[in-house]
Parts: structure tokens; sequence; C-alpha cells
């Protein structure tokens, strides 16, 4: 018995390691905010964004997929549509470093294995935590640090459209939200208790942000064998 558990094992092991095939690249675009300070429009970027990203592809229609990226937030009241903001006139200008994990689902097959240029659209969807230093606005409305950071877990909800433009490379562009658990990433609301006084805004209403741009990332690893997926 112990020497068919060790075969099996082997053997599946060997099935799995075939099974394998792998991406690595890069993302490059532009990020937006929407919460209590600035435009209200939800896909406007005006602030750089760049990152890495892995994927594993499990199978035809699914991956893993795993990002880092590193983004300016930034706020302007004097380009929403709200007069209200228009009268306060707040700024914010912070940055994010973003970590991601969840799954890619493609909408039909996405073999890169086969011949042919193929395009198809996909979703992702998973957890993030992404990395802020807090701020508030002081009595006067002066953006201030308060010399902390924090992490805002959040939800990403991705679309996009991807394709292999040669046998190794594939080029994609994706509209990401983040529905985040936080209402601090514009310094609304202040991390401390002790500046509560300071919070505005709706505070019932966590902060969004979005990234809009394109990856490009390289596959390698052995053919897979899908058939066990």
């Amino acid at each position: 018995m112990r020497y068919l558990i060790l075969f099996l094992l082997s053997l599946f092991l060997s099935q799995t390691s075939y099974s394998q095939i792998y991406e690595v690249g890069v993302f490059a675009g532009g990020s937006n905010f929407i919460g209590d300070v600035g435009s209200t429009s939800y896909i406007a970027p005006n602030a750089p964004a760049l990152g890495v990203i892995l994927k594993w592809n499990r199978s035809r229609r699914h991956s893993w997929r795993v990002s880092l990226i590193y983004s300016d937030l930034v706020g302007e009241d004097i380009k929403s549509d709200d007069p209200r903001r228009l009268e306060r006139n707040y700024t914010f200008d912070s940055n994010l470093l973003e970590i991601s994990a969840g799954m890619e689902y493609t909408f039909w097959d996405f073999d890169l294995h086969t011949s042919g240029i193929k395009a198809v659209p996909y979703m992702y969807s998973g957890i993030t935590t992404a990395k802020h230093t807090n701020y508030y606005f002081d009595a006067t409305g002066n953006y201030t640090s308060e010399g902390t950071e924090s992490w805002a877990f959040g939800i990403p909800m991705a679309l996009g459209i991807k394709s292999n433009i040669t046998k190794h490379l594939i080029l994609g562009f994706e509209v990401g939200a983040r529905y985040t658990f936080s209402d601090e990433l514009d310094g609304s609301v202040a991390d401390s208790q002790e500046l509560e006084v300071f919070s505005f805004g709706n505070t019932n209403s966590n902060d969004w942000y979005v990234f809009s741009g394109f990856t490009l990332t390289y596959t390698f690893g052995q053919r897979p064998c899908y058939c066990n997926f």
C-alpha cells in the first residue's frame, strides 16, 4: 500500500508539472480616485501607475494571478462637477503600493499552443491590500500628513481584452476598479482618533480607485495538459 501511494503521488506530481504554463510581465497605465475629494468621474486616469504581474494558467479559461502596482493618487475638487466641491477647492496627492491576488477568467478558450492570433475578453477579481500614507485636512484646509501608514484591503473588479502578438508575448488592456474597506485614502477621514474632528464627506461610503492600462506578459513553461482540470 505504501508503494502504491508513492506511485500515485509521483504520477500526480508528474502530471501537474506538465500542466503548468506561466506568464510574467508588466502593467503600465494610469489611476484615478473616486471618493470625497476630487472628480466624481469613474474612469478618468490622472496619475501614472506601474507594476509587475505573474500568472499561472491552470486551464484554457482561468489563471491564478498576482500583481504588485505602485501609483500616485490625485484628487482635485476643481475638476469636479459638484458645486460644493468646487467651492471647497481641496486637493490631495498621495501614493499607494498595491498587492493583488486572485483569479483571471477568460470568456472563451485561450490556448497559447494553437496557431494563429487569438483575442479574448476576460475578467479578474480577488483581494487587494494597498499601503498608503495617512493624511487629513486641518481647520484651514491644508493637506497634512499624520506621519503614519496604513493598509487598505479591498476587492478588485477588472475587465479587459488580451491577445497573443507573438509566440511568447501577450498584450492586453484592462480597466480595474478597486472597492476598498477604507475611507482614509483621500484624507477625508483621519486614521488617528484624536483627529476625528476633521473628518468630512460621506463617512458611510468607502473609497474607490481605478487602474486603466496595458499589460505585456511573456509566457514560458511546458506545454500543458488541460484535460486534468
